[in-house]
C-alpha cells in the first residue's frame, strides 16, 4: 500500500518541482516576443501565441499561479471551515443553529457566479483572487466537518474533556479536529482541484490577474487570438492537457489515502 501511496504522490511532487523551478526550467522569459504562430520546433518545444511568446515557457510559470491559487485557496478554506464546523458543533444551540444558517445562506449562493462578480469590482491580482474563492468555497466544508463533529461531541473522551474543565478552545483543537484529520484532507484535497478549476474558469473569462500568466490566461488568449479556430493545437491543448492532469492528481491522491485508511 505503501507504493501505491507514492505513486500517487511523486507526480504531485513534480508539478510542484516545476512551478518552483520555473524559472530555470523555461527556455525562454514567457513575456518575451518572437515569431508569431511558430509551430513546436527545436527552438520552441510547443511553438509559438500570436505575439511570439514561448508557449511552453507559459506553461511553466502559469503552474506557478493556478497552483499556488489552488493550494493557498485550498489551505484558508479548509481551515476556516473545518474551524467553523466544529465549533458549531461543539457549543451547539443558539450558537450552531446561527452557523447552520449562516453555512446555508452560503451554500444557496452560487460560487462561481459570486467568484465572477466579485473578480469584476476587485483589482485583478493572484491575492484578489484567491480572497474570492475563499469567501465563496469555505461552506462546504464546514457542513461536512458539523456534520461529522456532531457525533464526536457526544463520544466518551470529549464528555471527559468536558467534564474535567478543559477549555473549549483546547478541546477543539487538541482533540476535536485531530480526530477529523481524515475527512478534513480529503475536503482540502477537493478543495484545491476546485480552486485550480475556479481560477482557470476565471482566467478563461478575461478576469484573472494581469501581470501572472496562468493556464486560463493561455486557454483565454487562444480563444481570444482564434488559436481554437482556426487548429493551432499546440496553443490551446498543451494548458488543457495540464489542468485535466492536476486535476486528476490531486483527486487520485485523495483516493489513494482513503483506501490507505
Amino acid at each position: 500500500m505503501k507504493g501505491k501511496w507514492r505513486k500517487r504522490v511523486w507526480p504531485l511532487a513534480v508539478l510542484l518541482l516545476t512551478a518552483v523551478f520555473a524559472g530555470q526550467l523555461a527556455p525562454w522569459d514567457p513575456w518575451e516576443m518572437t515569431v508569431p504562430f511558430l509551430r513546436p520546433c527545436w527552438a520552441h518545444p510547443l511553438g509559438t501565441n500570436d505575439v511570439g511568446q514561448d508557449i511552453l515557457s507559459e506553461l511553466l510559470y502559469g503552474a506557478r499561479t493556478s497552483l499556488l491559487v489552488g493550494v493557498a485557496a485550498a489551505l484558508v478554506t479548509t481551515a476556516f471551515g473545518s474551524f467553523f464546523g466544529a465549533c458549531a458543533a461543539w457549543f451547539g444551540g443558539w450558537a450552531d443553529r446561527c452557523a447552520t444558517v449562516l453555512i446555508n445562506m452560503a451554500l444557496a449562493v452560487p460560487s462561481l457566479p459570486l467568484v465572477i462578480v466579485l473578480s469584476v469590482f476587485l483589482k485583478r491580482s493572484v491575492w484578489n483572487l484567491i480572497l474570492c474563492i475563499c469567501l465563496t468555497s469555505w461552506a462546504g466544508t464546514a457542513r461536512v466537518v458539523r456534520a461529522r463533529a456532531m457525533q464526536l461531541r457526544e463520544m466518551g473522551f470529549l464528555r471527559s474533556c468536558r467534564t474535567m474543565g478543559c477549555g473549549s478552545l483546547y478541546t477543539i483543537t487538541r482533540h476535536l479536529l485531530p480526530n477529523l484529520k481524515e475527512l478534513i484532507f480529503t475536503k482540502g484535497i477537493l478543495s484545491v482541484a476546485s480552486a485550480i478549476l475556479t481560477e482557470t474558469s476565471i482566467s478563461y473569462l478575461g478576469l484573472g490577474p494581469l501581470t501572472s500568466k496562468s493556464w486560463g490566461t493561455i486557454l483565454n488568449d487562444a480563444f481570444r487570438a482564434g488559436g481554437i479556430l482556426n487548429g493551432y493545437w499546440w496553443w490551446y491543448l498543451p494548458p488543457a492537457a495540464c489542468i485535466s492532469l492536476t486535476v486528476f492528481c490531486f483527486l487520485s491522491l485523495r483516493d489513494g489515502r482513503e483506501k490507505k485508511g
